[in-house]
């Protein structure tokens, strides 16, 4: 099982140092991967209707795509992986191009973790549609896995159109795609197109029952459910006591990856989540 931690978006900064320092920090730990969040736009809460999400237009978010660029060159180890980007929000092709590169760039090291978001004040400041953003994610991955994998790209779908036309470079390895999601249509989806998991959800009876749903959609697409990915997650706040048995329940669950979040924890300063994630990795 991988080990990883998750990016503190929210808490870290824009002390390019700090965050330098963090995911050397987490390489030299021994960690598998790091992980960063998506947001592009935050909303203002006095906005007419107002507005109750965890993120407003106060809380800090680094663009994952040109983080990840900057640290692909700062470390040589460490796995990048974004958890998940708002894919229905992007242009296809764009995206496809982006990790491409930072695939190269980094030698391998990119997983592209995807996800269709809850933020309709964000789609609608990015001219997207909310309403239809599973299907268009469907499709997105169609044609990105096209643009990965072929010189030359003639494709006719209900989102894209591409006459002749391709990206070079080009990845030199198969690009691993994770789906973020919880309900039936997104479980169904990563089950058919997917490489694995990215769950938001616990270790508990629930959770074990969504894995071996999955599992199961997985097998019934033809595919093998052993090389599906399950990625879980522990929070740092829970406490050195609980990490122990957290790990084994996702251990029991087979998970791939497990990541360590140390945001919301109530730490007092960006430098705090480096010791937090070496607390952790002495504590598991």
């Amino acid at each position: 099982m991988k080990l990883g931690v998750t990016f503190p978006q929210t808490e870290i900064g824009s002390d390019p140092s700090v965050v330098r320092d963090f995911a050397q920090a987490a390489e030299d730990l021994g960690y598998d991967y790091l992980l960063a969040y998506d947001h592009v736009l935050g909303a203002d809460p006095t906005r007419p209707g107002g507005w109750t999400g965890p993120y407003s237009v106060d809380t800090n978010f680094h663009e994952p795509f040109v983080l990840f660029g900057w640290l692909a060159g700062l470390t040589s180890r460490i796995e990048l992986t974004t958890g998940v980007i708002i894919l229905p929000q992007r242009q296809t092709a764009l995206v496809a191009k982006q990790v491409a590169e930072l695939d190269i760039l980094s030698g391998g090291r990119i997983r592209l973790g995807i996800g269709t978001g809850w933020n309709a004040v964000e789609y609608e400041s990015l001219n997207e549609d909310f309403h239809n953003r599973g299907i268009h994610q469907a499709e997105q991955v169609e044609v990105m896995r096209l643009l990965w994998e072929n010189d030359v790209v003639d494709y006719t779908g209900r989102w894209h159109r591409i006459d002749r036309a391709g990206i070079k470079p080009r990845p030199t390895r198969r690009i691993p795609v994770w789906f973020g999601g919880s309900d039936e249509r997104a479980l169904r989806r990563m089950a058919r197109i997917g490489d694995g998991w990215m769950m938001n959800r616990q270790p508990d009876d629930a959770g074990s029952a969504n894995i071996a749903r999955v599992r199961q959609w997985v097998k019934d697409e033809d595919r093998d459910p052993n090389s599906f990915g399950i990625q879980g997650s522990i929070g740092y706040q829970a406490g050195p006591e609980k990490w122990p048995a957290q790990m084994q329940r996702w251990k029991d669950l087979q998970a791939s990856h497990v990541g360590v979040i140390t945001m919301n924890a109530g730490l007092a300063g960006p430098r705090d989540h480096i010791e937090a994630i070496r607390k952790f990795k002495e504590g598991v």
